[in-house]
């Protein structure tokens, strides 16, 4: 087969690690797969593993998008590929426009994922219009189906996001020289416990919640401390800088490239979004490193923590409940890490479930 992937950048995030991972499957089962994108610091490792990228700022709006999508039906019909597989809403109308315009006989198959739960409306919808709709979580599918009437449940498949357990499981310890520079990189941490928050600087993420709940720890004479891991957008900026003045000892590292290390030296890692997210892909990466999480029961984060660590689910907006977590995880830190069990959310079961969806497409009329 031929696999086309759309997407806007390759940057980072849990979309384009997972176009990776399937361009990676594709590579190896001897297919030929091909992304486009306006590129990222993701690109190199793309190309080394043996896909094409394709430079293309398919996901900006602007008024000539009508001129992309006459560019792109053109591509598609020089390339003759499979299958294309769109995983974001603007790449996604540019595809599936130029697909619908093209001689029946001559296009491939079209397969979209709803990687989020997307505000309702026509311009969502279009995630909703492959010949194949992967949803990464049963919240998802749900979603999906509920908001858009004529989506076809045949058309759903759901496809839970994956882990490498060859980078992630219990065994894995950060080398000597990465503990040397993280320490000599935050002295103020010293030997205390870390509480860890991954994701970007943004409101939902629920760093309020964060910092409430670790005041209440430090009400109880448990010093731990707080460490949040993510990026920050310059509209954001000012919201993080008030969020350090509310909780100065908090511990605000930025972009890192290396939250795998960081989660497992913590002790806990919390998932306070404040809406329901799609499926919590660091939930499940720090439970497969052995270190438990308190997480909101609500959306895909839910779902993972049902299944792999139920006694980390705490009632939405519970900062009493999600600091009794985690006076729990710290009292007793080897018992609580020997709680987290091992899991079926297998990143070579995601691939091969992709790959057998572009299969099933490719002998159907």
């Amino acid at each position: 087969m031929k696999v086309v992937q759309v997407l806007p950048a390759l940057d980072g995030g849990g979309v384009e690690q997972g176009t990776l991972e399937i361009a990676r499957a594709l590579v190896r089962a001897g297919h030929e797969s091909i992304v486009v994108s306006n590129g990222g610091r993701l690109v190199d490792t793309l190309t080394d593993e043996g896909s094409r990228h394709v430079a293309w700022n398919i996901g900006r709006k602007r008024p000539s998008i009508a001129f992309d999508v006459r560019r792109f039906r053109r591509w598609l019909d020089q390339e003759h590929p499979d299958v294309v597989h769109a995983r974001s809403r603007l790449p996604a109308w540019v595809a599936w426009l130029a697909w619908r315009r093209m001689a029946p006989a001559a296009r491939p198959r079209f397969v979209t994922t709803v990687h989020g739960l997307y505000t309702v409306n026509r311009y969502s919808a279009v995630m909703t219009r492959g010949e194949r709709v992967i949803a990464v979580s049963e919240t998802a599918r749900r979603y999906a189906l509920g908001n858009y009437p004529g989506l076809d449940a045949d058309r759903v498949v759901r496809i839970y996001r994956g882990v490498d357990a060859t980078r992630f499981n219990k065994g894995f310890r950060p080398s000597v020289d990465w503990l040397r520079r993280w320490r000599a990189a935050y002295p103020a941490l010293g030997d205390r416990p870390m509480v860890v928050l991954p994701g970007r600087i943004t409101r939902l993420k629920g760093h309020a919640d964060f910092i409430a709940a670790m005041t209440n720890l430090r009400a109880r004479g448990i010093d731990a401390v707080g460490v949040v891991v993510g990026g920050v957008e310059s509209k954001h900026r000012s919201y993080q800088e008030a969020l350090a003045k509310r909780a100065p000892d908090l511990v605000f590292t930025g972009h890192r490239s290396d939250v795998r290390e960081i989660m497992a030296q913590a002790a806990a890692v919390v998932s306070l979004s404040t809406h329901p997210e799609s499926f919590g892909r660091t939930v499940l990466e720090a439970l497969s490193l052995g270190t438990p999480v308190i997480g909101y029961d609500h959306g895909g984060v839910g779902e993972i923590l049902a299944t792999v660590y139920p006694e980390g689910r705490v009632p939405v907006g519970d900062h009493a409940g999600v600091a009794d977590g985690l006076a729990s995880i710290l009292a007793d830190r080897r018992a609580a890490c020997q709680a987290v069990c091992d899991h079926d959310f297998d990143v070579g079961r995601m691939c091969a479930e992709t790959m057998a969806v572009y299969a099933e497409l490719g002998r159907a009329p």
